[in-house]
């Protein structure tokens, strides 16, 4: 999440939010409110001269609407957020409008912030590298990975295979072989977490395969696996480590690149706004 901050007086006052991923629009989803006032830009049917010669064709225009929340909808499925109220600011003043916020989408919020709803939004400023992290949880025969959300755990593949104990040695090769396939792809950090030995295993598998994902993945001994492993993964504060770690990394790449544009004469705005609790709002 990105965001802006407005002249806050005694916490009232204007937020711009620009969600990235579907955990932000979770999170927009707890911060606003019916009676909340929002700002954005949306099409509608706006009545042109042509309309009044064929009014089943209207033309539909991006204009900037101010809407009083009534109805808030989250669909994780559809990675869409929709905000339902009466239009108080721009065109057809006083009827109903859906506000559709997706990933990408930027909107202004007014209204009296909650010192709950300003860590919030810090939270998710902060947490906005949180859903490259997988963990892959791996037992004998049988794996499931995980991307994280700020809403929970995403459960992105399982794999079960015939394997056992006493299995051939080509039968667990195999199954190592599935479960490579698909971490082999992971750009962002990962977690290697389960009992016992078999996750060491596949380490050494993986690395003699020369995977660049497996090589920097973080190793977390757990007595469960699954979604128990990520519990107990969060519990262990090996994730917190990670985020800190990956918020470090990303305001130096954010440094790295405005001492570069400077260098080049490029456009560079770095703004601090807002003094509301040390909050900053950074941009190239």
């Amino acid at each position: 999440m990105k965001a802006e901050y407005g002249e806050l007086k005694d916490r009232y006052g204007e937020i711009r939010l620009f969600p990235e991923n579907i955990d932000d629009l979770w999170h927009l989803r707890h911060l606003i409110e019916p009676h909340d006032l929002v700002f954005a830009t949306t099409f509608r049917s706006v009545d042109t001269p042509s309309d009044k010669i064929r009014p089943e064709k209207l033309e539909k225009r991006a204009v900037r609407l101010g809407v009083r929340v009534e109805r808030i909808d989250f669909s994780e499925h559809g990675m869409r957020l929709r905000l339902t109220g009466i239009i108080e600011h721009g065109p057809d003043t006083g009827s109903f409008h859906t506000i559709n916020v997706e990933t990408g989408y930027e909107i202004s919020v007014i209204k009296q912030w909650r010192p709950v709803d300003l860590e919030r939004v810090e939270r998710a400023v902060k947490a906005s590298v949180y859903g490259v992290i997988h963990i892959l949880t791996i037992e004998e025969g049988e794996a499931e990975l995980f991307r994280l959300r700020q809403y929970g755990p995403e459960s992105v593949m399982t794999l079960v295979a015939g394997s056992g104990k006493g299995a051939e040695t080509d039968t667990r090769a195999g199954f190592f072989e599935h479960v490579l396939a698909q971490v082999n792809d992971i750009s962002g950090p990962l977690i290697i977490a389960g009992p016992g030995f078999i996750k060491d295993d596949f380490i050494r598998f993986a690395k003699n395969r020369s995977s660049a994902s497996v090589e920097r993945a973080i190793v977390v001994d757990t007595r469960r696996t699954g979604r128990g492993a990520v519990q107990e993964v969060i519990g262990k504060g090996a994730l917190d480590k990670l985020i800190d770690d990956l918020q470090l990394s990303r305001e130096v790449k954010m440094m790295d690149e405005v001492l570069l544009r400077i260098s080049q004469g490029g456009a560079v705005a770095l703004r601090a706004k807002g003094s509301q609790r040390g909050h900053r709002s950074w941009r190239c």
